[in-house]
């Protein structure tokens, strides 16, 4: 999976780079390791955001955190930093499992959206696929229209929609992979 910071839109809009929080590191990667990802990659060109990135993975993987809270440190092992969505596809496909089908998130219903029991589904198959999360206002409309596929949006009981991107994720992961019941 892959949370992405650029090409992401603010309220606006407009393309932006957004900032990485320690928040969503925290509890995406331990999210991430609680359901089975094999990887977490955090996205974004600006290089003092991928220090920042390095340095609270660093803290908990090596520092004083690794002793201080091992678990923690599990689940943050899972992050790989990367400039791109492209770099994050190419790195999956060195892995020698072939090249992922993209699969984003959106908070908005697009026609070509696939529900969670499809994509389950092609999950169980074994070929790979990059489940991706936009910050901010949500990935780019020219980034989507690239894409393999859309997963349906999350939807409430009420207008508002506009969850944290940690909350999706434990959310979509757990209808994704979570046990059935």
């Amino acid at each position: 999976m892959a949370l992405t910071h650029y090409p992401v839109v603010n309220k606006n809009g407009e393309t932006i780079a957004s900032a990485v929080t320690n928040l969503d590191l925290h509890d995406i990667s331990r999210v991430a390791k609680t359901y089975g990802v094999q990887a977490f990659y955090v996205v974004t060109p600006l290089t003092d955001q991928k220090f920042l990135v390095e340095r609270i993975v660093s803290h908990w993987t090596r520092g004083a955190g690794a002793s201080y809270n091992p678990k923690r440190g599990e689940a943050l092992a899972l992050i790989n930093i990367k400039d791109t969505l492209t770099d994050v596809l190419d790195h999956i496909n060195s892995k020698g499992k072939g090249f992922p089908k993209t699969v984003v998130t959106c908070a908005r219903s697009i026609n070509r959206s696939i529900g969670y029991a499809t994509f389950r589904k092609m999950l169980a198959s074994g070929n790979p696929y990059l489940l991706v999360f936009g910050t901010a206002w949500g990935l780019s409309n020219s980034y989507i229209d690239e894409v393999d596929f859309v997963l349906e949006p999350i939807e409430g009981n009420s207008e508002y929609n506009h969850l944290a991107v940690r909350s999706a994720a434990a959310i979509i992961l757990d209808r994704l992979m979570g046990r059935e019941r």
